[in-house]
């Protein structure tokens, strides 16, 4: 993640946590007045004065999954087994954090004429989920894709409030797709399989013209996931400056 402008560090409140999936959690805290950041930004979250550390560190660089028109500031995680991550999960409310941002460019362009597709893994949804409700609150006119990609249900962050998104903004579609269903509980009626070129230009073709190579593309996901979609996409024949992609490492 690069950073793209710098703020001066300040600190924010625990207002509320929750488990949002199987070993991944939303922690939202208070939004200071006066501060901004654009769908699909970062923060750094250090912790201060944790009770352990190791040698990761106690500042990690995390999307931002609320919309800029909300009144919190809402981050979302796989819950590793890092001091970090310890001691995020034990937060009692009303505790302290010190945050820096926002930082990135992983925002929506600004030609509506050019249809949006997103491409997430796993916890990459989290600077999607900002963009596709920004998007909505403020009605944008841009055509969106958010292609959702996860092993199982049991992982998919946000999954059902995506989906029922669609009824809020009609020019919006999510698409999610899992690769692990025998290893679900749970019964699956969508699309399985990794996010490739027969899953995107199906749903692009439903764009009178067809939008595969008009769209701008964003990819948020592990790394090798970023670099095989992005290799899929310039060998399709999309122009790489048309790709904008975010490595999430460590998370």
């Amino acid at each position: 993640m690069t950073p793209v402008a710098t703020w001066a560090a300040f600190t924010a409140k625990l207002r509320s946590r929750q488990a949002v999936a199987e070993q991944t959690m939303s922690f939202c805290f208070e939004k200071p007045a006066n501060w901004a950041f654009k769908a699909g930004q970062f923060v750094d979250l250090t912790l201060i004065n944790p009770l352990e550390t190791d040698t990761e560190g106690n500042t990690r660089s995390l999307s931002i999954a609320s919309g800029p028109h909300q009144d919190i500031l809402m981050v979302t995680t796989r819950m590793r087994d890092t001091a970090y991550k310890r001691v995020l999960r034990s937060l009692p409310l009303g505790a302290q954090v010190k945050l820096e941002g926002p930082f990135g460019n992983l925002t929506m362009h600004n030609n509506v004429a050019r249809p949006a597709v997103l491409l997430a893994g796993g916890i990459g949804i989290t600077p999607f989920r900002s963009i596709v409700f920004w998007a909505a609150e403020e009605k944008l006119k841009h055509r969106i894709f958010l292609f959702y990609s996860n092993r199982r249900p049991e992982d998919a962050a946000f999954l059902d409030e995506l989906k029922s998104l669609e009824r809020e903004n009609p020019n919006y579609k999510c698409i999610p797709t899992m690769t692990e269903m025998e290893k679900s509980r749970r019964s699956w009626q969508g699309e399985e399989g990794h996010i490739g070129y027969e899953l995107i230009s199906k749903n692009l073709k439903t764009v009178a013209p067809p939008a595969l190579h008009t769209a701008i593309y964003y990819i948020a996901g592990p790394p090798g996931m970023v670099g095989d979609l992005r290799t899929m996409l310039t060998n399709s024949g999309v122009d790489d400056d048309d790709i904008r992609a975010e490595e999430f490492i460590g998370y």
